[in-house]
């Protein structure tokens, strides 16, 4: 079938992307369903850090690649061989689909699905192939899901139902952001009542992060960041303090649950430090790869201190979702929040400039009911 999606052409370009226009929109024919597979129309894209850092060169993918990893539509059609999803179901997709056979498969969550990692290092689906194509040149996938576009065909491994209840920019956020950072609350952090939960970097997911640690019983929560804005919006979302790194470090805060959502050095040495004795140091963000941290090794030693690093929030999404998506049910768990603004598809190359400006948390591109672009 023919469908529309954003297309990457081009890695490293300078910015402003606007000007620049490393993505394209384009016409582009996506193969049939094969027996494992699942064909949605999607409803709702977000605009994630990862995406930038495939655009800005951090992450190497082959191009031309149909970019977009959050995204969350309805089933259209389903593979022979796919017994787990039907027709109508809303679905949110998330970014590394699982064998379920696999070593690290075991290790529930903990580490990232071995064949699903390949795949999505070579921009290919779960089977190896490429179901994507402009005029008769493979174009590929991303992460599995390639959500920028008005239709994706994805292995039902990379699919988690919800109900209808759910909206389609909340079950969006629910496949990256909350999986990301609610995860690494949740499945590395493992708070305990009264401790003091602190977060350093309130991009997308950091205020995911953010939102889920608010959502545990008896915690007190605390804010890190360099933007005054996001400290603002931490404040309002309930968050004890926000502070800069500078003044978190002065004022001598410490967490025994501390995630590191920002993706740079500095960052996770500062979480480091605000790591408290016994505590447990989460890093969630993705750095550049030649990225280097300088710590002292025996302050982990003498104060029995852990660095875990958490890929995907150490979730098994189809065991995770679902509690998230009861905890915004039952209004502790707010994800509507995480959006600031709501956009076009054609403003994909604006819109990562001010990605990376870093004043957008979530925006969300969004399609019509019948499949078309807004």
């Amino acid at each position: 079938m023919k469908i529309t999606g954003a297309v990457l052409e081009y890695i490293g370009l300078p910015t402003p992307y606007q000007e620049s226009r490393p993505i394209t929109l384009s016409e582009l024919e996506l193969s049939a369903p094969g027996p494992d597979q699942v064909l949605v129309r999607v409803e709702a894209a977000g605009l994630c850090h990862s995406d930038l850092s495939v655009v800005d060169g951090n992450r190497v993918r082959p191009t031309p690649m149909l970019l977009g990893h959050e995204s969350a539509g309805i089933v259209e059609q389903t593979g022979s061989a796919v017994t787990d999803l039907t027709p109508g179901q809303r679905v949110v997709l998330t970014f590394l689909p699982r064998c379920g056979t696999c070593r690290a498969c075991a290790t529930e969550g903990i580490v990232p699905c071995e064949p699903g990692s390949a795949a999505n290092n070579a921009g290919t689906l779960l089977d190896g192939e490429v179901h994507l194509h402009r005029d008769g040149v493979p174009v590929r996938h991303h992460l599995g899901v390639s959500g920028f576009a008005t239709h994706a065909v994805v292995d039902h491994r990379s699919l988690v139902p919800v109900d209808a209840d759910v909206p389609p920019e909340v079950a969006s956020v629910l496949g990256c952001a909350v999986l990301t950072g609610g995860g690494a609350v949740l499945n590395a952090g493992k708070p305990r009542p009264g401790d003091t939960i602190i977060v350093v970097g309130l991009g997308g997911v950091g205020m995911a992060a953010l939102l889920t640690a608010l959502s545990e019983p008896d915690v007190t929560v605390i804010a890190v960041d360099t933007l005054p804005d996001k400290l603002e919006r931490a404040l309002e979302l309930g968050a004890k303090s926000a502070l800069t790194p500078a003044e978190a470090v002065q004022a001598g805060v410490h967490g025994a649950v501390v995630i590191e959502a920002a993706g740079n050095a500095r960052a996770f040495e500062t979480a480091v430090e605000l790591t408290g004795p016994g505590g447990r140091t989460v890093t969630v963000g993705l750095p550049a790869p030649d990225a280097r941290s300088s710590i002292s090794p025996l302050g982990l030693v003498a104060q029995g201190r852990t660095i875990i690093g958490s890929y995907l929030g150490s979730a098994v999404p189809t065991r995770d979702i679902p509690v998230f998506v009861e905890r915004w049910r039952a209004g502790r768990l707010p994800v509507e929040e995480l959006i600031s603004s709501r956009i076009t598809l054609e403003d994909i190359n604006a819109a990562l400039d001010e990605l990376a400006s870093g004043r957008a948390v979530r925006q969300i591109i969004t399609f019509d009911e019948d499949g078309t672009m807004r």
